[in-house]
């Protein structure tokens, strides 16, 4: 139920830079952390449940006398696994930082202010959204979930006096709704004494004896004799008695226990993954937690009209292909996903890890309907991104432009791609010749647009030749496969690129899209093989249409790598390879505060061009890798921006950037594995990233709930003098959506708000993806929202005035905003 008070939080949260994060530490160099508790009990939990499969199995399990997510892959037999595990425990810990700052204002979920029972609600009422979220395969949304009610269950042991109760073990009770919580400290009673710099006995003696449960108060008001959560900015700490009780480090009022609370925390996380693990299978835990047989993923997005007859029957076979011959392989896709499309409708996605079920729903498709000369693709394209895992490769066929509809959709598309890290493939069986294409045909230029901004291909290619180009599907769907380089030549002419391939890659492979180009490769001996030579030296060259495929053969291809190209128009440059090192980033919001403490939530919208931005940076598989450098290119590949790296420990940097770029970038990283110069590595994003003009600040209700209406609030800020905006917003759920236009500008900000309605028929864990895409009135700039939810048990109906105080509401915020 909506909330006034959603609006002060809304003005405070613009303010978090100077707030104080009231928790264990989210990143610190002295003391134990929610990302390290969090790491830790994953890490614990996991190999826990590999001992017990791979038993199972009748196989033997070899414990890691140090737990690391390669230690931990490699005892659970699926080595390969080490990266997707060390990326979901990334999100989890990710989704626990955010929780501080959307929720700082809000103790429940702290348990502070002594709110026990709420502060259970948050964990009881999440994990049934976990167990729900799982049970659909809706694993980004579970962990989502579960990173947020770790957060809770962690700040238990840190903000209430369990520790000081002498416990040592996790309180069972905080997760099971069906068990007292029995002995609260009430409202009435007295539980703390004043202190300065020394706390530690401040807990009154009667409150120990009778072993009464209390936390500190960090929101005011303060009742008379109550404990403070304790710190330079906790007001209430200020009021009598003073001081505080929080063991959130080994500064804290009570830091002399933190690392006990510490401790327990992480066996308490222990215990509610072993809660989550009862509700599934082992499979399906792991899988929770990143760890599967294969990373990869096989996303087809297939038009059904009438003329892609010859196409359905070309999908049909090399689905069948790659399912079969890769049946209990390494390469054995995870998930396998399925959206078509026509003339008229789009959609449903067919998501679902069994390969044989897959196979039956492939089998399905037959080509028919109206043969209309534009189709609902980019739509489908959406609910395919919406329903891919991060950092997917996507392919989708088709013979004719978008819908004049869909057109409308490309920044929502491209927002959605640089939300998801995901690869699109464009696979058009509509060139303007059977021959090689000279000339794009101009009816896909927008599919070539999203192509390039996703780093993925653009294939033109005729009807009889598509056999030749669904190669690639089985090329890029292999499990471990990283982007070593990646370019856009925008323009004719000659260019030579320097590309790093480091010890551990195999399966080298450059990919040369683009008409009337020419070019030569050589290798780090100096053997050189040019365009023309379909077999030579240096491997295969295979050419489909406007795609050239060049295979390196050599089974250790480490050093530096040169090709030397020529176009009489544009053309990109991809270069990929088989690795197990690889990175992950994502932008954050910090707060920057003056003690050892500090936050950030992982943004879901462009950076702002004005000043400095902050990217959090992960390597994953590699136990003792380092990154050394990251610099922003453009799409030509010259460096932009070299960023500031502060390393976090466990593989984790900060890196700030100081000034945006005002053009396209990616992102690139080098570094080493040790202090030999011989082991340096290079990886590079394929997805294209811009800054904005236009920044948003958003606030959501924190639950979706079947049978209520959903709000998204946002407040926008340009540095231009653009007085109006024109706003697309589009949901998965395909529920009732409306929102209001942006109110026009005052003092630079805006506000708007998304309203849609949840079917009270909605199963609990199914995900809705919600983006919202702002450009402004002079279509110079675009930023937008992305918010991934997952629907929670139904409640009663919301008033109906709820959209019109919203409207009143982001009035009144705008004014709150221009007084500051």
């Amino acid at each position: 139920m909506f909330q006034f008070p959603f609006f002060t939080t809304l003005i405070l949260l613009s303010l978090t830079p100077q707030l104080r994060i009231q928790a264990f530490n989210i990143i610190s160099a002295t003391s134990n952390t929610h990302q390290n508790i969090t790491l830790t009990a994953i890490l614990q939990k996991s190999a826990e449940v590999c001992q017990v499969v791979v038993l199972k199995q009748g196989r033997f399990f070899v414990q890691p006398k140090v737990l690391t997510a390669e230690s931990v892959a490699q005892a659970c037999l699926s080595p390969a696994s080490a990266s997707s595990l060390k990326e979901a425990i990334s999100d989890i810990k990710n989704r626990n930082a955010w929780t501080d700052l959307i929720h700082f204002k809000d103790p429940e979920y702290h348990f502070d202010n002594e709110e026990f029972a709420a502060g259970r609600g948050v964990i009881t009422q999440g994990l049934s959204v976990v167990k729900a979220s799982l049970k659909l395969k809706n694993y980004e949304s579970a962990r989502e979930q579960l990173g947020e009610i770790l957060h809770t269950l962690q700040d238990f042991y840190s903000h209430s006096n369990w520790i000081e109760l002498d416990n040592r073990i996790p309180y069972p009770n905080l997760i099971n709704p069906y068990l007292l919580l029995d002995s609260l400290a009430d409202n009435k009673t007295a539980t703390c004494s004043s202190c300065t710099v020394n706390c530690t006995n401040n807990i009154l003696d009667t409150v120990i004896k009778q072993r009464k449960l209390t936390s500190g108060y960090y929101i005011p008001p303060k009742p008379a004799g109550k404990c403070s959560h304790g710190g330079t900015l906790d007001v209430t700490s200020l009021l009598d008695p003073t001081g505080g009780i929080n063991k959130d480090d080994q500064q804290s009022p009570h830091g002399s226990l933190h690392l006990q609370a510490a401790d327990v925390a992480t066996a308490a996380t222990r215990d509610l993954l072993e809660d989550i693990r009862r509700t599934t299978t082992d499979t399906e835990f792991l899988r929770l937690m990143g760890i599967t047989s294969s990373s990869s993923v096989l996303c087809i997005v297939i038009d059904t009209s009438a003329s892609m007859a010859k196409d359905i029957d070309e999908i049909k076979r090399i689905t069948n292909f790659i399912i079969d011959s890769r049946q209990g392989t390494a390469d054995q896709p995870s998930t396998y996903i399925l959206v078509p499309f026509n003339s008229t409708v789009y959609g449903n996605v067919t998501k679902m890890t069994d390969p044989d079920k897959f196979k039956s729903e492939v089998k399905k498709l037959s080509a028919g309907g109206e043969g209309s000369l534009l189709r609902y693709s980019l739509s489908a394209l959406w609910l395919a991104l919406a329903a891919a895992p991060s950092g997917s490769e996507i392919f989708l066929f088709t013979d004719a432009g978008p819908a004049l509809t869909d057109i409308l959709l490309k920044s929502t598309i491209e927002a959605m791609i640089e939300s998801t890290k995901s690869t699109v493939n464009f696979i058009l069986t509509n060139p303007l010749t059977n021959l090689t294409s000279i000339v794009p045909n101009p009816v896909n230029l927008l599919y070539q647009q999203i192509a390039e901004a996703s780093g993925g291909h653009f294939i033109e290619v005729s009807k009889e030749r598509l056999p030749n180009a669904t190669s690639l599907i089985t090329n890029s769907t292999i499990s471990g496969l990283v982007n070593i380089f990646y370019v856009v030549k925008g323009s004719g002419g000659a260019g030579q690129y320097t590309i790093l391939v480091d010890p551990t890659v195999t399966n080298l492979t450059f990919y040369i899209t683009g008409s009337l180009t020419v070019f030569a490769i050589t290798s780090p001996s100096g053997q050189i093989q040019a365009s023309l030579q379909s077999e030579g030296s240096l491997g295969i060259i295979e050419t489909v249409a406007n795609l050239q495929t060049v295979r390196i053969n050599s089974p250790n291809p480490a050093g530096n790598w040169t090709l030397n190209i020529a176009s009489l128009l544009s053309c990109t440059i991809k270069v990929t390879g088989k690795s197990p090192i690889n990175f992950k980033f994502d932008l954050v919001d910090i707060a920057n505060i003056p003690l050892p403490n500090s936050g950030y939530s992982v943004s879901q919208t462009r950076p702002s061009t004005d000043g400095s931005f902050t990217l959090l940076v992960s390597l994953l598989g590699s136990g003792s890798g380092l990154i050394s450098e990251l610099v922003l290119v453009d799409s030509s590949g010259s460096g932009l921006y070299k960023g500031s790296l502060e390393d976090q420990g466990s593989g984790d940097y900060l890196v700030t950037v100081e000034t945006a770029p005002k053009g396209d970038f990616y992102i690139r990283i080098t570094g080493q594995f040790n202090s030999s110069t011989s082991s340096k590595f290079q990886r590079q994003s394929s997805t294209r990233y811009r800054a904005s003009t236009i920044s948003i600040t958003v606030l959501r209700n924190t639950t979706l709930s079947a049978g209520q209406i959903f709000t998204v609030g946002f407040v926008l800020k340009t540095s231009t003098n653009t007085k109006s905006f024109l706003t697309y917003a589009k949901n998965t759920g395909q529920d009732f959506m409306l929102f209001s236009p942006i109110l026009p500008a005052v003092n630079g900000y805006s506000a708007g708000v998304v309203v849609f309605n949840v079917s009270a028929n909605a199963t609990a864990g199914t995900e809705h993806v919600l983006t919202i895409a702002v450009t402004d009135q002079e279509l110079t700039t675009t930023n937008y929202v992305f918010l991934r939810l997952a629907v929670s048990a139904a409640v009663a109906p919301p008033a109906g005035l709820e959209l019109s105080l919203w409207l009143s509401g982001l009035t009144l915020l705008i004014s709150s905003f221009t007084l500051s």
